[in-house]
């Protein structure tokens, strides 16, 4: 029950229902933490519209080592995480471990695609590189003008939506409560973050409060100055094709695999389903909280999709969507206690959210069980922002 003059009471308040927050939600609950979630909408922005790429390792090449290694780390745990999530409820995740074959149209993004296999091979990370031959025979749909490519065979891919239904069905099974209001202040008492109000007038009171509510994290009010990070939204369109019925009854799939392809510099996903369906993305735009669909972002998708695989063509244009990545001026996440006691800041994963969730649950509750993060969490703490540091990162630092 919500409403003005309710007063709901936990250890944990998540305020932000993506994938962070509802992974935190869960991971905490399971952990005997009384956990509110405060969403809503949960699980209908960002997370609604990813492809779901487990690609620590072609995201490489926009990535510093720590990020790298980050990614590295929740890949490894995303088998035991879907298993788990689907032992529980019951509801397939759409895992695929079928690695990621990333190709070149011209010599142009050939170039690309070795300074890229160079930088991986830096993080230790063997990459074996392939004729445009040898990657018709992995994917026999490609199209006659691929000049060659790189094979990553430990990637992964998942389905977002069928990942947030899971842990929207696991969360209550763990004890946590899912609240579909809005929070609109942060409560601070004593200089310490200790709840929230929401948009009904429900109060809150919780001994800790994560903030993971995406792009617009620092817009609540009552958080002072500088406890939320820099924050903007970087637009993404993205679409689905599914195979007509035709297609269908012909059986084999268009891929097999997720195809990243640089096409005359510009860079394309192709993401395929169990049930036939591609996922192309995505054009990434600094435009503020704009998430209109354009013609312009859906031809260049086509376009350089098309120059992959010909064979989308004949595919219906199931879905064409835009939605708002949260960016920081590193485009790296925000993990960790911030300036404000009580409040833990979870946000900020950029195009990563999908793939840093099972990474992101544990650090965070690591964090509010024991006030201590890994090592290796340390470089995506939020003081990393203030004046003093970014002066350091001007001198050649992170």
């Amino acid at each position: 029950m919500t409403g003005p003059g309710t007063v709901h009471r936990a250890d944990l308040l998540v305020i932000g229902g993506g994938m962070i927050g509802l992974a935190i939600a869960w991971r905490s609950a399971q952990r005997g933490m009384t956990v509110l979630l405060a969403d809503p909408r949960p699980a209908t922005g960002a997370s609604h519209a990813a492809a779901g790429m487990l690609t620590p390792v072609a995201e490489a090449a926009y990535a510093e080592r720590e990020l790298f290694e980050l990614g590295s780390r929740s890949l490894a745990a995303f088998g035991g995480f879907a298993a788990e999530l689907t032992e529980l409820t019951g509801l397939d995740v759409g895992l695929r471990q079928s690695g990621t074959l990333a190709v070149g149209y011209d010599a142009d993004d050939m170039a690309m695609l070795a300074e890229h296999a160079v930088l991986r091979e830096s993080f230790g990370v063997p990459t074996r590189r392939l004729t445009g031959r040898e990657c018709r025979g992995l994917e026999p749909m490609l199209g006659p003008g691929i000049s060659g490519g790189l094979l990553v065979t430990d990637d992964s891919s998942v389905d977002p939506r069928l990942l947030a239904a899971a842990l929207l069905a696991a969360i209550p099974a763990a004890g946590a409560v899912h609240l579909p209001r809005a929070v609109t202040t942060i409560r601070v008492a004593g200089g310490r973050a200790v709840g929230a109000e929401l948009d009904d007038g429900t109060v809150i009171e919780a001994g800790s409060v994560v903030l993971s509510a995406g792009w617009s994290s620092g817009a609540i009010a009552g958080l002072p100055p500088g406890a939320a990070p820099p924050l903007r939204p970087v637009k993404g369109q993205i679409l689905r094709l599914r195979p007509t019925a035709a297609l269908s009854a012909g059986g084999a799939p268009l891929l097999t695999r997720t195809v990243r392809g640089i096409v005359q510099g510009s860079p394309v996903y192709l993401v395929p389903r169990g049930d036939g369906e591609l996922v192309l993305g995505a054009t990434q735009e600094e435009l503020g909280p704009d998430t209109t669909v354009t013609a312009g972002g859906v031809w260049q998708l086509l376009r350089d999709a098309r120059a992959l695989v010909p064979g989308i063509t004949e595919f219906e244009l199931a879905e064409a969507i835009a939605a708002l990545r949260p960016g920081t001026p590193d485009n790296a996440p925000v993990l960790g206690p911030s300036a404000l006691p009580g409040l833990v800041l979870a946000t900020g994963h950029f195009r990563g959210g999908v793939l840093l969730a099972p990474v992101t649950a544990e650090i965070i509750v690591g964090y509010l069980e024991t006030g201590t993060l890994p090592a290796y969490a340390e470089a995506f703490l939020a003081e990393r922002f203030t004046p003093a540091a970014s002066a350091g990162r001007a001198g050649g630092a992170r």
